[in-house]
């Protein structure tokens, strides 16, 4: 485990760009962090960003816990813009994780801040602008992924401590055949989420001092040992050359940990 960044504060969101460059988020000082060739710059965006994912065009949306809001920042004019603030009326809950669908619609989750209220929910924000919750009653929704198929949802139930499955129709903008995967243990749960090209899912489980490795074909399962007790989340390399990039909150660091497997973009 190669520790390639310290002294942040609560990194989050690691997602890489098309160019191999990382985004990730230092939640509790309102920065976007770009990291390529061992250097890295912050951007400041305030609030407190929680989520990466990164668009066709190269735009970085993030959730904001903070702001309750979905924001996006803009890498080639350095501006930054608020998309949506609220549903139904009523501010987001604490918008955590988000990632796009093959058609440009935004899914994201909402925990709240209570790991056993059950109050949490899944939004769709589609391509044209509406915004609708897809699934509610959850404890705690947390990372959420795509798997290789583009329709296969994966998510992070940190509450329950458990990693949902369903189905994602592009067409309906609707989740079917909704089951529970895996329970994952740990003394606080499953945060963020990645996948591979093989069907590898990795997940960082909050307070126990590792990522998850699952093989979602036989569900077999490894742990990764991670340094500081408190892993938020992690990405891998679409070219399979970088490996696995750790955010972990304990100690404030990007880490990185060898793996030829690739990510999906």
């Amino acid at each position: 485990m190669n520790i390639l960044i310290e002294g942040l504060l609560f990194p989050e969101g690691p997602a890489f760009d098309r160019e191999g460059g990382l985004w990730l988020v230092e939640k509790e000082a309102g920065n976007l962090i770009y990291y390529k060739d061992n250097q890295y710059s912050r951007i400041a965006v305030n609030g407190h960003p929680n989520g990466i994912a990164i668009d066709k065009n190269g735009m970085i949306w993030f959730c904001d816990s903070q702001q309750n809001s979905i924001r996006c920042y803009d890498p080639f004019d350095k501006t930054t813009t608020t998309i949506v603030t609220e549903i139904a009326g009523k501010p987001l809950k604490m918008p955590n994780d988000l990632c796009f669908d093959t058609e440009g619609n935004l899914l994201f989750s909402c925990p709240g801040n209570d790991l056993e209220d059950g109050t949490g929910y899944i939004c769709c924000l589609h391509k044209h602008g509406a915004l609708t919750k897809i699934h509610t009653g959850l404890f705690y929704p947390n990372g959420l992924a795509f798997a290789a198929d583009n329709c296969t949802l994966f998510v992070a139930e940190t509450g329950t401590k458990w990693i949902w499955k369903m189905h994602w129709n592009s067409l309906t903008q609707q989740v079917e055949n909704i089951e529970k995967f895996i329970e994952t243990g740990g003394s606080i749960g499953p945060d963020g989420i990645a996948l591979t090209h093989d069907n590898y899912l990795f997940a960082a489980i909050y307070g126990s001092q590792h990522i998850l490795s699952i093989d979602t074909k036989n569900k077999t399962t490894e742990k990764i040992p991670t340094p500081g007790k408190n892993p938020t989340n992690c990405a891998l390399d679409p070219k399979g050359i970088q490996g696995l990039m750790i955010t972990e909150a304990e100690k404030g660091q990007l880490l990185q940990w060898d793996s030829t497997k690739k990510g999906l973009l």
